[in-house]
């Protein structure tokens, strides 16, 4: 017993110098450190509860007791207040909600961004933020969903899985919906749905043809490189496009957007993806070698800071089936994914897994 009570005593002192945290359970002292858990006993010691990036080992969807309480007497189908923070804190006690969807002209007190370079942050970037966000002026979604006490949102994937699941009603039932580059929806309503409250885009990802956007969607940028900055604001100003060299593929001449209807996406989301939840090298915080997460995953991360209740659809690549399309809206089949250089999609999988597994988020097509 003598060395239980040494080894508590060192533990102790070690959180009075703020090292960690400890909490005394039947006998054993728990250490909570950053990245696991150890337990100590006499002769003893168990692994921990959770797994490298800071989420719990076991799974399930249950809910724990204090979400039983808040939410176990709602009525089926009501909308619930805070519930995706509130799951995603039970499997990942490391979550903090506050984190705002858009850029506004606080941007540089956010900082969490202001040490990274895109597409992690917005160093370097700052001037021609200030212009693009003094021209747009506004930085919500609209004053009636940003007053709404509940809003449920739909993160909508370009994934073949989406074919012929008739969810297109299901869909448009959610208060945002989210879509991704340049996925059409004109001629796939029945599957994809007609709605579209933003639609999530980088230069190279943006629809080219003025006549494919929707009539009235937020269009949100999403910064992976300093280029893509002075691109945002030859957009918004409606100049003669310039300066291409540095894009991968030919990017949009012109956006049919207002200024004041352009957001630029709070590239918090992106490091809190990479970084936290799937745990891409960090590369001294630049762009590299598998560490950029999919624009898909960077959507949910979003939502899961700014909404309360959180779908997906369209998302999930089966290898082991070759021969099923890639993508909803055309033939290309699963065979022609290449490995990828920037993103690192296995990882990624394991990551949505755990917030489905919880159900932290609900995947209406099952693909994940």
């Amino acid at each position: 017993m003598f060395f239980f009570y040494h080894c508590l005593a060192i533990i102790k002192s070690s959180v009075s110098e703020g090292h960690s945290e400890v909490e005394k359970v039947e006998g054993e002292a728990r250490v909570l450190k950053p990245e696991m858990e150890t337990v100590l006993s006499v002769g003893r010691v168990v692994g921990s509860v959770y797994d490298k990036q800071g989420f719990l080992l076991k799974l399930d969807g249950k809910l724990p007791t204090e979400l039983i309480y808040k939410y176990g007497n709602l009525s089926e189908g009501a909308c619930k207040p805070g519930y995706a923070a509130a799951k995603m804190t039970a499997i990942y006690p490391k979550f903090v909600k506050p984190a705002p969807m858009f850029l506004d002209q606080n941007f540089k007190k956010l900082g969490k961004i202001n040490n990274y370079l895109p597409p992690f942050g917005v160093k370097t970037q700052e001037r021609i933020i200030d212009v693009i966000l003094a021209t747009t002026k506004n930085y919500g979604l609209s004053p009636y969903l940003d007053s709404l006490s509940c809003k449920r949102c739909v993160i909508v994937g370009n994934g073949g899985v989406l074919a012929n699941k008739s969810l297109g009603s299901r869909i448009n039932d959610y208060d945002v919906v989210v879509r991704l580059n340049e996925a059409p929806v004109s001629g796939f309503e029945k599957d994809v749905g007609s709605k579209t409250t933003l639609r999530i885009t980088y230069p190279e990802g943006a629809i080219q043809k003025p006549e494919h956007y929707e009539k009235d969607s937020l269009f949100v940028f999403s910064a992976f490189k300093p280029l893509d900055f002075k691109w945002l604001r030859q957009m918004v100003f409606k100049e003669k496009l310039h300066g291409t060299e540095g894009f991968w593929k030919s990017v949009a001449h012109y956006v049919p957007r207002k200024p004041e209807e352009m957001r630029i996406l709070n590239p918090y989301f992106i490091q809190e993806a990479a970084f936290q939840f799937i745990g891409l090298p960090l590369n001294n915080g630049l762009m590299g070698k598998g560490n950029i997460p999919t624009l898909g995953t960077v959507a949910i991360t979003m939502a899961l800071h700014n909404c309360d209740e959180v779908a997906v659809a369209g998302f999930g690549y089966d290898m082991n089936t070759p021969h099923a399309p890639l993508h909803y809206y055309e033939a290309v089949k699963m065979s022609a994914i290449k490995e990828s250089w920037t993103h690192n999609i296995s990882k990624e999988k394991e990551f949505l897994r755990k917030l489905v597994r919880a159900k932290v988020i609900t995947d209406l097509t099952s693909g994940i």
